[in-house]
């Protein structure tokens, strides 16, 4: 069963790029869902590293839930 994609709103808030590049970016991550590439060409993050503990907190900054829309 191939993985359902989505992308959170403001997901790509801190993109710093053009539109095209967006685009660009977008459609690549797209065709690695669509052919099964995108775990392939993954590595594991040990959550306890401090690259991993950069991850987790750029993912709880981000994360919708913990946003003050206005």
């Amino acid at each position: 069963m191939k993985p359902k994609l989505v992308f959170m709103p403001g997901c790509f808030d801190g993109f710093e790029g053009t539109q095209e590049e967006l685009d660009e970016m977008i459609a690549m991550i797209r065709g690695k869902v669509d052919d099964g590439t995108l775990f392939e060409d993954s590595r594991p993050v040990d959550p306890d590293s401090e690259e991993g503990q950069e991850l987790m907190q750029k993912l709880i900054d981000n994360d919708p839930e913990n946003r003050n829309i206005q």
